[in-house]
């Protein structure tokens, strides 16, 4: 064996050793916070990668999307036919196109009352909060209600929320969180959000 090959042996018995005691010792089995979070593209897309992966396990999901839901969505376009998937959308879409606070409040606290349910349901083993940093930093919710429902959900469910600027007090809570950071973004450079790719 050549001194390279040798050390290589010895580097991946280190790292195996390093993996396999991190697995020993991770013995706690419940639901989840995880925050997606920052300014880079990709956090509903991880989002609804996650609850593909659920639905593929039979797995009873909810999504509720509070800035995105009257735009097109593939992922949802794809999913949305599977019994095991529940949808709740704020009916008013985008914030900076409404331009109403007291509009887009309502549609706001009308779609967290879905969630309060979901938030509730034993069924259910996975819910994204699809954006809801949004309704928090435009004060359209409370973060103490926020922090409620998340903290009286039952113990088995995992909970998903996106969005740029996660309050603190939600990170705080998170068990994962992961921060997106843009390098680049082509609509920056003049390109237009592309169907199948960007939605």
């Amino acid at each position: 064996m050549s001194d390279r090959e040798t050390r290589h042996k010895a580097s991946m018995e280190k790292l195996k050793a390093h993996v396999d005691e991190k697995v020993s010792s991770a013995n706690e089995q419940r639901g989840l916070i995880i925050v997606n979070t920052g300014n880079g593209k990709g956090k509903t897309t991880a989002a609804w990668g996650t609850v593909t992966r659920a639905l593929g396990y039979g797995y009873n999901v909810a999504v509720v999307q509070f800035i995105k839901g009257l735009w097109e969505c593939g992922e949802r376009n794809r999913l949305e036919e599977d019994s095991h998937l529940e949808v709740a959308i704020m009916a008013t879409g985008f914030t900076w196109d409404t331009q109403n606070r007291q509009a887009d409040t309502e549609a706001c606290h009308a779609v967290w009352k879905e969630a309060e349910r979901m938030l509730a349901d034993p069924e259910i083993y996975l819910v994204v909060l699809d954006e809801i940093t949004y309704m928090l930093k435009f004060g359209y919710l409370e973060i103490e209600a926020v922090k409620q429902a998340l903290e009286n959900r039952p113990p088995e469910q995992t909970v998903i929320i996106t969005g740029r600027n996660a309050h603190r007090e939600l990170i705080d809570m998170a068990d994962t969180v992961t921060e997106m950071q843009e390098i680049c973004h082509a609509f920056n450079n003049g390109l237009q959000a592309r169907r199948g790719i960007d939605y």
